[in-house]
């Protein structure tokens, strides 16, 4: 039910109340059954005055109306349809039910708040309703309540009814005004004036924190000044925080290599290695937190995120003990230069129109109460003299109020992780995005936008072509992913792209330079941050002083320095700069790490950039500013040079390109021992340079073809970098190419991806080599799911090979591909009953099952030789096992504890794996298959399980044993001599004694 529907319908259940109040007097039964027009036409007489009374009745109905359709679009808006169409009923349910009669308003006095309560006492809560479909219930309730009381004291009959009820009251007067003594408000040293307004003005802050908190900006013209806003409860992505930034700085210290495209997996398979928790969850358990961020990361969006949903009472999940919590935003950056807020202050840059009628000490309550989420941004906006006040007033707070929920934000160069230790806050990191994350994120930005309409570029029914082609383009260009790994830095990039008309820069200077320009100076100046406006630095200026310091980094092959030899640099560097004042290089060092968004302090005392792309870039422009042309050549064959030299490219003139590429490809001729490498780098700098000379061109084209074909495994990686423009070099069949030649060109190509990637691959599948129809398999993980294996797998023999899933993605088109042999999954499935969509296999290994591995389902599949699972959370119903008569090899984890008692083997089985065993497994039902001649145990923990005894005096087993302490076997109190055919020990702990593993008959061997 739309929330227009609903407002109607909620209208006319309270305008039908009130005319029962006008027209019936005290209600009788069977009133309380007709509709409007009926009680009508039976209480008022004459064609003419029902009508117009009807019309009255009709007209309090959109009045109430009107005040609950905005409401009901804007609150709640997680719930589903038929959960808001459960609350409407029941609230017109119970509003329908309940005693609204005179003597029921009169005896609370016509208080909305009194008539609530005794209602709700009275009547028997709806059941079946959630926590937030129960919250909503609750508002909506009281919302027609407060409605009804207010048309009801309108009506003309209701004086006349309320002074006869005074009357009667006369003869217990002074009963009846002790009684109203009694509900006068308690005053108290936090509530002077009582606390009867304080829901009423909630209500109206919290509304007003939901409407004026959800918004963000996430567009903007190139030509605009000022963006357009979307609501924020559209756009915004939940991210990933963690405790501990150890492995943020170590991703952003290292890359000597260059950059290879990931395979899909990494989009579509969330979490992943070194992945935190969502924010959400961690914020969930400590009452106080420090939550740091760089630039752009987040940190503000997300404490709008929390106001908003909080005045909704809209949180789920590890969050949902915060619904009922009253919000209260605070932007530092506000206060510079004057005090900070006291409490009932905190409101205004939020509420400031509706802190003139807030009851007297309200917010003091609602911190006092523990009630209030202190939601404080900003701490690195201040200056510098500044924050040190920050803390303390947030100590004097926590004093007063130590019940209050906390979150407290700043980039990590302004306040450490120990920064609020004393005070019990747990410190947070906002990581960068994932691949799965900026999926998300790119996603929701096109939705989001879609609300501007006429605004945008383009019209609104192509934005989800925009949004492809951006997925698209990120996932291929890694550059463009590693850049993107904040919400700041993807919302330019999205913006670019929707500006571009779907197209962004060839090359990735350009986005470089616009992140760069977007961190460092434009961002702050938009936003009026103080501690930025307090520069008298410009862009260009800014932009200098960073890339000397890049260049001195690189220049020593550094990532970070300390502060203080950096200061010294600074200093140096602006003493030159004769258009400025004389400016303090220490001061000028800590504003650039501080506001710049590229400079921060991993630990104490030392600076580095916060991505080593920038520190690249940067040292790039300075090489070519200052003419170090040769200092380049000389470093060209160093893995730490390789992006920076192809950035250089980028930034040098003509002369200076042809002396860097031309200097690069003599060493690669005088030198044969870099002779490779530095081919590959003078053919990866085509990527960034404008244009070339044709003689330096042929000499560029004559370097890629003595690198092709490529033939050794190394080699696809590195011509993979080399970027789009090799595929022009690549052949167009593999027709007389070497079968290691022909591989490594099918990985080449898939490595670099892109369209015109998957139309070369479309053209080698002719070639029905086994390893070149296996490399194209495998290179299924790097490209769209559906278009590759309708343009590739579907033209290669599949019969006799496995094919591997990388991800959930490639499960629907693999069904629809003829004759597949085998199946590798490499992601966990949820359950096993999806086995019948696959067509028919002989092999098949499920790395893991998120649920219960039912393995009747196996039965869907009977043709199967080959049956692996390995990690699940419970296994059931092995005996099904015995149904598949093809089955020879089976290899089953034992991590979830299956029952080998019910364990039953086909007549051909022959081969049996079992993974991850312990001590607490008992293999002794095993000896009851005598058919089995292969059993391989691999311990998880060294020991090996139960019923060893049994199974080891199998005459026909061939045993082979894996990481299992084998001198502990030895010792083993029911350990009993060998009888088997065979005994492997693969990788085991082995006893001091050789002589021991000496079994009569039985040869051992040790791998």
């Amino acid at each position: 039910m739309v929330g227009e529907t609903a407002a109607l319908r909620l209208g006319s259940t309270v305008a039908k109340a009130a005319a029962q109040m006008w027209l019936g007097g005290k209600r009788r039964e069977q009133e309380r059954r007709m509709d409007m027009a009926e009680l009508i036409r039976v209480r008022v007489s004459g064609l003419r005055f029902q009508r117009g009374v009807e019309r009255q009745f009709d007209e309090m109905a959109d009045a109430v109306y009107d005040r609950l359709a905005p409401f009901l679009e804007r609150e709640f808006p997680g719930l589903e349809e038929n959960s808001r169409q459960a609350v409407i009923d029941a609230v017109c349910d119970t509003f329908a039910a309940a005693d609204l009669s005179d003597e029921a308003i009169l005896a609370a006095d016509a208080r909305p708040a009194e008539i609530v309560r005794r209602l709700t006492g009275a009547a028997r809560p709806p059941v079946g309703l959630g926590e937030a479909e129960t919250r909503l219930y609750e508002v909506l309730f009281a919302e027609c309540v407060e409605y009804y009381v207010r048309i009801v004291r309108g009506l003309p009959v209701f004086e006349e009814r309320a002074l006869s009820e005074l009357l009667t009251r006369t003869t217990s007067l002074g009963a009846e005004i002790a009684r109203v003594l009694q509900r006068l408000p308690d005053r108290s040293l936090f509530a002077p004036e009582g606390t009867d307004r304080d829901g009423e003005f909630r209500r109206r802050y919290l509304e007003l924190v939901s409407t004026t908190l959800d918004e963000v900006e996430l567009f903007r013209r190139t030509s605009d000044r000022a963006g357009a806003q979307v609501r924020l409860s559209v756009a915004y992505v939940s991210l990933r925080a963690t405790g501990d930034e150890t492995r943020a700085r170590r991703e952003g210290a290292r890359r000597a290599l260059p950059l290879l495209r990931p395979d899909m997996s990494d989009w579509e398979n969330s979490g992943g290695e070194g992945a935190g928790m969502r924010v959400e969850a961690a914020l969930g358990g400590p009452t106080r937190v420090l939550l740091r961020g760089e630039a752009g990361s987040g940190k503000t969006t997300l404490l709008r995120w929390l106001a908003v949903t909080a005045a909704r009472g809209a949180f789920s999940g590890e969050l949902a003990d915060w619904n009922g919590l009253t919000p209260v935003f605070v932007k530092l950056r506000e206060y510079s230069g004057r005090a900070l807020p006291a409490p009932e202050a905190m409101l205004d840059s939020v509420a400031g129109q509706i802190t003139g009628v807030m009851p007297k000490a309200w917010v003091e309550r609602q911190l006092t109460d523990g009630r209030a989420l202190l939601l404080i941004d900003g701490v690195d906006e201040l200056l510098d003299a500044e924050r040190r006040g920050v803390r303390e007033w947030l100590r004097k707070l926590l004093a007063a109020y130590p019940d209050v929920r906390m979150v407290v934000t700043s980039r990590p160069a302004a306040a450490g992780a120990d920064w609020l230790r004393r005070e019990r806050f747990t410190a947070l990191h906002l990581d960068r995005m994932t691949p799965p994350d900026l999926a998300a994120f790119v996603r929701q930005w096109h939705q989001a936008v879609r609300e501007l309409g006429e605004e945008l570029p383009c019209p609104v029914d192509e934005l989800p072509r925009y949004e492809q082609s951006l997925l698209n383009s990120l996932k291929d260009r890694p550059h463009l992913q590693s850049l993107a790994g904040t919400p700041l830095l993807a919302a330019m990039l999205c913006a670019m792209h929707l500006n571009r008309g779907s197209q962004l820069p060839r090359d990735r200077m350009e986005l470089y330079r616009n992140a760069l320009h977007t961190l460092v100076h434009e961002r702050d100046a938009d936003r009026n941050v103080p501690s930025a406006l307090d520069s008298g630095l410009s862009l260009g200026d800014k932009v200098v002083l960073l890339r000397d310091l890049a260049w001195r980094l690189s220049d020593n092959n550094r990532s970070e320095i300390s502060l203080e030899q950096a200061a010294v640099h600074v200093g140096r560097k602006l003493a030159g700069m004769r258009h400025l004042d004389e400016e303090d290089g220490r001061a000028v060092l800590e504003s650039l790490r501080d506001r710049s968004g590229v400079l921060r302090s991993p630990t104490l005392g030392r600076l580095d950039f916060v991505h080593r792309t920038f520190q690249e870039y940067l040292a790039a422009e300075e090489a070519a500013e200052e003419d170090r042309i040769g200092n380049l050549i000389e470093r060209a064959h160093l893995d730490l040079w390789r992006e920076t030299i192809i950035m250089a490219a980028g930034h040098a003139n003509r002369p200076q390109r042809e002396e860097l590429l031309g200097g690069i490809l003599d060493r690669a001729a005088a030198e044969p021992r870099y002779g490779r490498k530095l081919r590959l780098l003078a053919a990866s700098c085509q990527e960034t340079v404008p244009e070339l000379s044709e003689p330096l061109a042929q000499r560029l084209d004559g370097a890629v073809a003595s690198l092709l074909p490529p033939r050794r495994p190394t080699d696809s990686g590195g011509l993979a970098a080399v970027g789009p423009s090799l595929l022009r070099k690549l052949p167009r069949s593999l027709a007389g190419l070497t079968d290691k030649a022909a591989v490594q060109t099918v990985r080449t190509a898939a490595l670099i991806g892109g369209r015109e990637a998957l139309n070369i691959l479309t053209g080698y599948t002719t070639d029905e080599r086994y390893d070149v129809v296996h490399e194209l398999i495998l290179s299924w993980r790097y490209f769209d799911a559906d278009a590759y294996a309708s343009q590739v797998l579907t033209h290669v023999p599949l019969h006799s090979h496995t094919v591997t899933l990388a991800h959930a993605g490639q499960w629907r088109p693999l069904t629809r591909l003829p004759s597949v042999f085998g199946l590798n999954t490499e992601y966990p499935l949820t359950t096993l009953e999806s086995l019948g969509e696959l067509p028919p296999l002989s092999h098949l290994n499920v790395l893991s099952v998120e649920g219960e591995a039912d393995l009747r389902h196996l039965r869907m599949l009977p043709g199967v030789q080959l049956f692996g699972l390995g990690h699940t959370h419970s296994m059931s119903h092995l005996e099904a096992i015995e149904e598949l008569p093809n089955l020879e090899y089976l290899v089953l984890s034992m991590g979830s504890r299956p029952s080998i008692e019910t364990l039953r083997l086909g007549p051909r089985l022959r081969y049996l794996a079992l993974v991850s065993a312990s001590s607490d497994d008992d293999l002794t039902p095993l000896v009851h298959h005598q058919g089995i001649r292969h059993l391989h145990i691999y311990s998880a923990d060294g020991d090996l399980p139960h019923g060893m005894s049994a199974v080891s005096r199998m005459p026909e087993l061939n045993l082979h044993l894996h990481d299992a302490d084998i001198a502990a076997w030895l010792r083993a109190p029911d350990f009993t001599v060998p009888r088997v055919k065979e005994l492997r020990l693969h990788s085991c702990v082995l006893p001091d004694e050789p002589a021991a593993l000496l079994f009569p008959g039985v040869p051992v061997t040790v791998l």
